[in-house]
């Protein structure tokens, strides 16, 4: 397949393969079809595009929509919360324990309006900005130790509309200089995965 040829160009690993790693990826966003295409929705949209990629089916499972993927012999479990935004941490903490997934391998893909449309920043710890799925997370992890891709969606809102903008949905133009941008996400979560989240800082910020 052909992405798999491009992320063996990309991503350089070792010739010993431990087929025993594991990793969580975490889209954010809200189910239902009110709120397909919305900015907030960004994470899943991420997560949505990397199961194309691999040719993997969703199933609705406890708290998420879930699939894997083998890549270069690391499973990779990747979850659409079903608990709607602000109650993503249960999704996390529940399928964290489930797989047995160290807290390293978790990347929690998430919409950020600090940042201009397609803009990505990869973080290996921080606070929530503001951003309530975030918020949920630290609670009840306890902590803010784990790594997160802020995928832009800009701040083109007036003050008070903020719900309303991340809610909203993108304008043809954003839409267009987005979908390169979501496949630029899928990259970085890839090299996340086989090479570590230095490696895919150095490579996708900005």
């Amino acid at each position: 397949m052909d992405w798999i040829k491009k992320l063996f160009s990309r991503c350089k690993t070792d010739d010993k393969i431990d087929y025993t790693m594991k990793y969580l990826i975490v889209g954010l966003g809200n189910v239902g079809a009110e709120y397909e295409g919305t900015r907030h929705n960004v994470g899943f949209r991420v997560v949505e595009a990397l199961a194309r990629e691999a040719e993997v089916k969703w199933s609705l499972e406890r708290r998420a929509y879930r699939t894997e993927m083998r890549l270069k012999g690391r499973t990779v479990v990747m979850i659409k919360p079903t608990t709607y935004m602000n109650l993503s941490g249960e999704a996390v903490r529940y399928w964290l324990q489930q797989e047995k997934v160290p807290r390293e391998n978790l990347l929690v893909v998430v919409d950020d309006i600090a940042l201009p449309v397609g803009t990505l920043r990869m973080k290996k710890q921080g606070s929530g900005g503001g951003h309530n799925g975030l918020a949920n997370i630290e609670q009840l992890l306890g902590d803010t130790n784990y790594c997160r891709l802020r995928v832009g969606v800009g701040n083109n809102f007036s003050r008070g509309r903020q719900i309303d903008y991340v809610l909203g949905r993108f304008t043809d133009e954003e839409e267009a200089e987005l979908a390169p941008r979501i496949e630029k996400a899928t990259e970085a979560v890839k090299c996340f995965v086989c090479q570590g989240a230095d490696r895919a800082m150095n490579m996708y910020n900005g």
